[in-house]
């Protein structure tokens, strides 16, 4: 399998059959050409789009090609041009949104469970009604797919849109009665279209690899997550479609691709040249925005794609591609010290999402935070899954709401007898019921469970008024850099007693009392009175719980002294980090291997929210004189920013190397030999 390119664009063209003279100044050579002043070394063209419509001459569909397409030959014209300069083409197939099909046949939709259409209603605007690959339509799919490998040499497949969705069209209740499956539960629904999904994509790679066995092949749902692994023989490669100025924003591909990165196959990230998202036609990423994309994908381990829409005319923009081929430019110069990368990690944190799910729309709010916080604090982590090998890291990380069962807790206990260390917060740690604890070295155990009016448990609810707030009174080395005084810690926490592993750093201070209609005081939550409660942050052994949800906390509030709290609490645990810098929080790290080198990555990008939807980078502020401290076991003989190849001067002492980045113009990439 020849390895990903580095410089890939995805060419939406979703045209509606309403437009006339579709490709008419399609030019080959000019297409091709234009990509190579870009410098883009691939780029994933149109079969099929969203309408249903087909850009290349089927012998199989003929009804489905574009009724307004000029050249019945553009997807293979443009695949053609593209190879005789060396440009790689994947393909695009549409999977679960067409509109053609949907009008043809309305029976392959997928239902909810009144029967109402899954995606829209009828009337409205639009291609996303989902049909099911649970009907019929698998057929024509499997038949297209095979026409397209036949007909046109394509380098790769692209299957856009399969997700999965709780179906209760007639072919999936029969097939779920037929299975076992209760048709009457969400849950259940859902369970059964992933069955149904991974042996849709692990069958179609199996047709694909038959007849081109080396192809690349990704299915896209806009997001990957621990739920990819059930199908992941059915990827050659994995594709983080992150949008910043969609859906996406600028948090969702660290989070992803912390991940991703941990599954065994190479990662593109996915951005758009478009100022929002898909489809915003004469709109500009700007430069400075797109190189934060391009260069954060380079740190983060991941190749780099760039999505264009094409104008009906088949024409490529000129000045789009000139903002490209401005950015790709660089990255083509970056390259050669992002190729077989590895990144040096420290943390390993678990991801939520293998217990509770998660997908672009529902990212849950302690991974958000527990990025955030992490990267503020030039941290290096990966996220990882229970089957992960947990001695690669020497601290795991529990955020917020990770069960733990006897098989998890007997690794962990492993893990940690063997020196390794462990962080958790609020209802981590406990079994999937939330009863108990079932980590012992945490030297914690459930003391009390306060509700409200109505009979419900408190801890961890948040509303505009923080009207179960407490307090903690931070104590010790944990306490550094903060007051002596009680900080609102927004929710209540899990009341705990520590046990005879555990011993008590801080404590929670009580409010006057809970807010309810019987008794509140001012706007928000009532005030301290300085009395002791239980337990805020526990000792255990090689471990520190707290018992606050702080990673959702600090997604939600961003609270300082939450920050300061849990760097504390990580510096006892792992001792000297692998990066630290004297500089902002702003400033991001990462540190990957090469064969014969460590390459230090530096970003400094400014996110500002200048509009109600959108976070807008326009700007570079360079920033001069970065103190970097790194630890290593290894001598080092010479340290240079590249490519540029300036020398910087150093000192090392023992395991332990510091040296100034004079500027950092963005982004900075560091040769350590």
């Amino acid at each position: 399998m020849d390895t990903l390119s580095f410089r890939q664009i995805h060419l939406d063209f979703h045209t509606s059959e309403l437009i006339n003279q579709v490709g008419e100044q399609f030019d080959p050579i000019e297409f091709a050409n234009t990509l190579v002043k870009a410098n883009v070394d691939s780029i994933t063209c149109f079969a099929r789009c969203h309408h249903g419509l087909i850009y290349y001459d089927s012998k199989l569909f003929d009804k489905r090609i574009h009724p307004n397409l000029v050249n019945k030959n553009l997807l293979r014209e443009q695949i053609q041009a593209c190879h005789d300069v060396g440009i790689k083409v994947p393909v695009y197939i549409t999977v679960q949104w067409d509109y053609y099909t949907s009008i043809k046949h309305p029976e392959w939709i997928m239902r909810d469970e009144f029967g109402t259409p899954i995606g829209q209603h009828s009337l409205q605007p639009g291609f996303y009604h989902g049909l099911c690959v649970n009907t019929p339509y698998a057929d024509f799919l499997k038949e297209h797919t095979i026409e397209v490998l036949d007909l046109l040499n394509p380098d790769g497949l692209f299957f856009d849109i399969v997700k999965e969705q709780p179906c209760a069209c007639e072919y999936c209740i029969t097939s779920m009665k037929e299975k076992g499956f209760d048709p009457l539960k969400e849950e259940q629904r859902l369970a059964h279209y992933k069955e149904v999904l991974d042996q849709f994509k692990l069958s179609m790679t199996k047709l694909v690899h038959e007849i081109k066995p080396k192809i690349s092949i990704f299915y896209n749902s806009g997001h990957i997550s621990h739920a990819t692994k059930s199908s992941e023989a059915a990827y050659t490669h994995y594709e983080l479609e992150s949008l910043p100025g969609g859906e996406w924003g600028y948090i969702h591909f660290p989070v992803t691709s912390r991940y991703a990165r941990k599954l065994g196959k190479e990662m593109l990230g996915h951005t758009g040249k478009f100022h929002t998202s898909w489809g915003d036609f004469h709109s500009f990423r700007n430069q400075v925005a797109l190189e934060y994309e391009c260069f954060r994908m380079l740190a983060l381990n991941g190749k780099c794609l760039i999505g264009d829409q094409l104008e009906p005319n088949g024409k490529l923009s000129v000045e789009v591609y000139k903002l490209i081929g401005n950015v790709y430019g660089q990255v083509k110069e970056k390259q050669p010290w992002c190729e077989n990368a590895i990144p040096l990690t420290e943390i390993g944190v678990l991801t939520t999402d293998e217990f509770s799910g998660s997908d672009l729309d529902s990212l849950p709010r302690e991974l958000i935070g527990v990025t955030r916080l992490l990267e503020q604090c030039s941290l290096q982590f990966d996220f990882i899954d229970t089957s992960m090998d947990f001695n690669e890291y020497k601290l795991l990380i529990l955020p917020d709401s990770i069960p733990v069962n006897k098989v998890f807790a007997k690794k962990l206990t492993t893990y940690l007898n063997n020196g390794g260390k462990l962080l958790a917060s609020f209802e981590s740690g406990m079994d999937v019921a939330k009863e108990k604890f079932t980590i012992e070295e945490l030297g914690v155990a459930l003391n009390n469970v306060t509700r409200n009016d109505y009979g419900e448990v408190i801890r961890g609810t948040f509303d505009i008024h923080n009207s179960f707030a407490d307090y903690l009174l931070p104590k010790g080395e944990l306490g550094k850099g903060l007051a002596n005084t009680e900080y609102v810690m927004y929710t209540k926490g899990v009341e705990i007693k520590t046990t005879s592993k555990g011993e008590t750093y801080c404590y929670t201070i009580k409010s006057y009392f809970h807010r309810s209609y019987k008794h509140f005081c001012s706007h928000r939550q009532a005030p301290s009175m300085g009395e002791l409660d239980y337990p805020a942050i526990v000792k255990g052994n090689n471990t520190i719980y707290f018992a606050h949800p702080i990673f959702t906390i600090y997604a939600k509030l961003s609270p300082k002294w939450i920050k300061t709290l849990l760097k504390n609490a990580i510096n006892e645990l792992l001792g000297q980090q692998l990066v630290t810098h004297n500089g902002p929080s702003s400033i991001i790290t990462t540190i990957n291997r090469l064969p014969k080198a460590d390459v230090l990555h530096v970003l400094w990008y400014i996110p500002e929210k200048k509009s109600e939807d959108l976070e807008i980078v326009e700007d570079v502020f360079p920033y001069y004189n970065l103190a970097i401290e790194l630890a290593t076991n290894r001598v080092i003989t010479s340290i240079k920013i590249v490519p540029a190849n300036e020398t910087i001067l150093f000192t090392q002492d023992k395991n332990k190397v510091t040296f100034s980045i004079p500027k950092i113009n963005g982004h900075c990439m560091v040769e350590i030999v």
